[in-house]
């Protein structure tokens, strides 16, 4: 495999963190974005609304820990092609890991933390991902780390509320109608936003790619 000076650039390029200043209120969202969709564009922008945020970082991971990762394109390709659905000025793509080297949420919450002390983040998860993030390494410091935003998803708001996570948090939960405030709470505060639903997934994009090919 040839290297060349423009794949390196783009690649570095793909690692950097976006410019912030403090005081700013930025969403996180994380995945491998395999691939990126508009589905992820739609609750960015609902995020950037009903929280009140500056930014959207769309933080493009090495893969996910706790999947097969050996199909995954680079990363670079993928925060390239996440950058072409985001089309937003407010929606930043990186694939900056907060110089962790790891997969771990947790890991790159606590780097962000750390990094960025006059920053309010907020993370961002789809309730499918709430209903099982006590798979997560380390899943309870995430909650302690930073205020949480669930956006719903097709079939899984029951669920995300019946969770393991939702209910050792109960008492930290607030209501949507309080959640352009959410940023600037003291963790553990978590809250359920509603939005337009979409059925997009990545995993069904895939599919579709492999069963067209």
């Amino acid at each position: 495999m040839i290297v060349t000076r423009a794949s390196e650039s783009r690649r570095a390029a793909s690692l950097r963190a976006p410019f912030t200043t403090p005081g700013m209120r930025i969403g996180l969202l994380g995945g491998s974005f395999n691939p990126a969709h508009e589905a992820h564009r739609a609750i960015s922008l609902a995020a950037l609304k009903r929280l009140a945020l500056d930014q959207v970082w769309w933080l493009v991971t090495k893969g996910n820990p706790l999947k097969d990762v050996s199909q995954l394109p680079p990363l670079a390709e993928r925060v390239r092609d996440a950058g072409r659905i985001a089309r937003h000025p407010q929606i930043m793509v990186t694939g900056f890991d907060g110089g962790t080297n790891s997969p771990f949420t947790s890991d790159l919450l606590v780097a962000l933390v750390r990094r960025y002390p006059g920053v309010y983040f907020v993370w961002l998860m789809g309730a499918d991902n709430l209903a099982m993030v006590h798979h997560w390494k380390n899943w309870p410091e995430i909650f302690q780390l930073v205020p949480i935003a669930v956006l719903d998803r097709p079939g899984y708001r029951l669920r995300a509320r019946a969770s393991k996570a939702a209910h050792r948090f109960a008492r930290a939960y607030i209501d949507e109608t309080d959640a352009p405030g959410l940023a600037d709470l003291e963790p553990p505060a978590w809250t359920i936003l509603s939005h337009p639903l979409s059925e997009l997934s990545s995993t069904a994009l895939r599919e579709n790619v492999v069963e067209s090919d």
